[in-house]
């Protein structure tokens, strides 16, 4: 009887008073006055994160394009939050944990958006673009998985030996044009089909008006300048900037009401310097897709820099599309005319 006792209240260090014991134990170590005196290090880390993410628009670009490099990785930044809420447990900071509210609250402020599935069913416009890669190794399967999206117009970026993908494409396509790197396949008729000048001194980009049967639509297809990040100079991205701002005034410009922009951009739409670009146009990834939509490398997609934009009508659905032998994943979107 006393050691059947003794082991239901726990005296012999058994049975639940134990249990209690530890949970208790637990307890006051959180009660302690030390939980907001400790992690003061990580409570500084967790409050920069927070700045950096809140405050990334006042993040200079005179310094090797600072600026813009930290908008092209943004988020992933958000990686380091678990990281920091692990470690400041461990530590049993209360003052880190609550430091660490502004980086959550920022990062679901700025991306809390695109992680719901925005997409929808209807739409009479599909269209899709691919960065091919001019050392694709097999251009025909590249062209037919595009096409096998089912788009009624695509664009294709670094084109090489255009002669495989017009041949690929001809029995799904019958209008087409390339000019330069760039080219358009389409199910409509093309009409005023143009380069258009970036400041590159070849064509990397090009404007044409598709006939639809609701009417017409101009179609820009592009490839601004690449960007690299260089450990003596950061992030190289001026030749870039400047055709951008070349392309937003063509679109500015442009006098069709419905507008769709197809390309590599080699920028997100976070990245200030495309603001030319971006200003005027509306994502279709962020209005109508589901995530991120990331698309380079194809490998492990880290970043979108291929974009449909559209203007003066209305994102459905937006969506990539499985892995070419490209570097770059093909994306593609379908709209409301």
């Amino acid at each position: 009887m006393a050691q059947a006792y003794m082991q239901e209240t726990g005296r012999d260090g058994t049975g639940p008073e134990r249990t209690g014991s530890g949970a208790r134990r637990l307890m006051d170590q959180w009660r302690d006055r030390g939980v907001w005196r400790r992690g003061i290090v990580l409570a500084v880390i967790a409050a920069l994160l927070g700045l950096l993410m809140l405050l990334h628009t006042q993040l200079p670009n005179k310094i090797g394009n600072l600026g813009s490099l930290t908008e092209t990785f943004l988020p992933w930044l958000g990686l380091a939050v678990p990281v920091l809420f692990v470690l400041a447990l461990v530590r049993r900071s209360a003052t880190a944990l609550v430091a660490l509210l502004l980086p959550i609250v920022t990062w679901v402020n700025l991306f809390g958006g695109l992680l719901s599935d925005k997409t929808a069913k209807g739409g009479n416009f599909t269209v899709a673009t691919h960065n091919v890669n001019a050392e694709n190794p097999n251009p025909a399967a590249t062209a037919r998985a595009v096409a096998a999206s089912g788009a009624d117009v695509v664009a294709l970026e670094e084109l090489t030996n255009t002669s495989r993908y017009e041949k690929a494409l001809e029995g799904t396509y019958k209008y087409h044009s390339v000019q330069g790197t760039v080219g358009i396949w389409s199910k409509y008729p093309l009409e005023l089909v143009q380069p258009v000048d970036i400041q590159l001194g070849w064509v990397r980009a090009l404007r044409a008006t598709v006939r639809t049967p609701q009417g017409p639509v101009a179609v820009y297809v592009a490839h601004l300048p690449s960007v690299r990040v260089k450990f003596n100079a950061g992030f190289t991205a001026g030749q870039r900037d400047r055709s951008a701002e070349a392309l937003g005034r063509a679109i500015a410009q442009e006098p069709e009401k419905r507008v769709v922009l197809l390309g590599d951009l080699n920028g997100t739409m976070n990245d200030r310097s495309l603001a030319p670009v971006t200003s005027q146009l509306r994502s279709a990834q962020g209005a109508a897709g589901d995530g991120f939509g990331f698309s380079w490398p194809a490998s492990f997609p880290m970043a979108r820099i291929d974009q449909i934009m559209v203007r003066g009508m209305d994102p459905v659905s937006a969506w990539t599309l499985p892995k070419t032998p490209s570097d770059h994943l093909p994306v593609a979107a379908r709209v409301k005319l």
